[in-house]
């Protein structure tokens, strides 16, 4: 039997109460207990600030990793930690490396993290997670306002598959904050920070 065939008649192979949960409505409750291991193949870490007043330029940040622990009894308790390798940035063009150096000066700052150390859920998909992002040597508390996209029992890997969840979370900081004054002005100040997380139970 070829490995397609097999992969597939494996795929049909698996229970329905494994392939999906019946839907419920996505808020704290849709994740069950456990420990998350974030999932960089479906992770974004993307960054837009201001150019010359003219538009966002837009950055990618390609090597991220993290995760969380989580009890749907005590959500506001979740304890999430994630970091970046800012010498992964990714923008348009081939100035990435000069960009990085002289932005975010990754020759001496290898790591960006963020260490949670509140959370919000107020019972709906939105909540907030308050914790202290380090960049550049410094550490500044920010606030993302997150919003749960999905909840589910997936099908991948074969056969058994595993638990998922997916957020969108969404900041605002100067980057001034963190020593990052390079090209101050024409580059704007202001950062806004998009993260499209998908986390796999372990």
């Amino acid at each position: 039997m070829s490995r397609t065939v097999l992969v597939v008649a494996l795929a049909l192979a698996i229970p329905l109460t494994a392939a999906a949960d019946p839907p419920q409505p996505l808020g704290p409750g849709a994740i069950p207990r456990g420990h998350y291991v974030l999932d960089p193949r479906h992770t974004s870490v993307v960054a837009k600030v201001m150019h010359e007043g003219v538009s966002l330029y837009v950055l990618r940040f390609d090597t991220v990793s993290g995760g969380f622990d989580y009890d749907p009894a005590h959500p506001e308790a979740t304890q999430l930690t994630a970091s970046v390798d800012p010498a992964s940035l990714d923008v348009n063009g081939n100035w990435a490396k000069e960009f990085a150096d002289k932005f975010l000066k990754v020759g001496q700052f290898t790591q960006a993290t963020f260490v949670s150390t509140s959370a919000q859920a107020p019972g709906g998909p939105q909540g907030t997670l308050t914790g202290n992002l380090t960049l550049m040597g410094m550490t500044r508390p920010v606030t993302f306002n997150v919003t749960l996209t999905g909840s589910a029992h997936e099908m991948l890997p074969v056969p058994f598959g595993q638990r998922g969840v997916g957020f969108e979370a969404t900041t605002t900081f100067q980057r001034s904050d963190f020593g990052s004054t390079y090209f101050k002005g024409p580059v704007g100040d202001d950062v806004t920070l998009t993260i499209d997380a998908e986390f796999d139970e372990k």
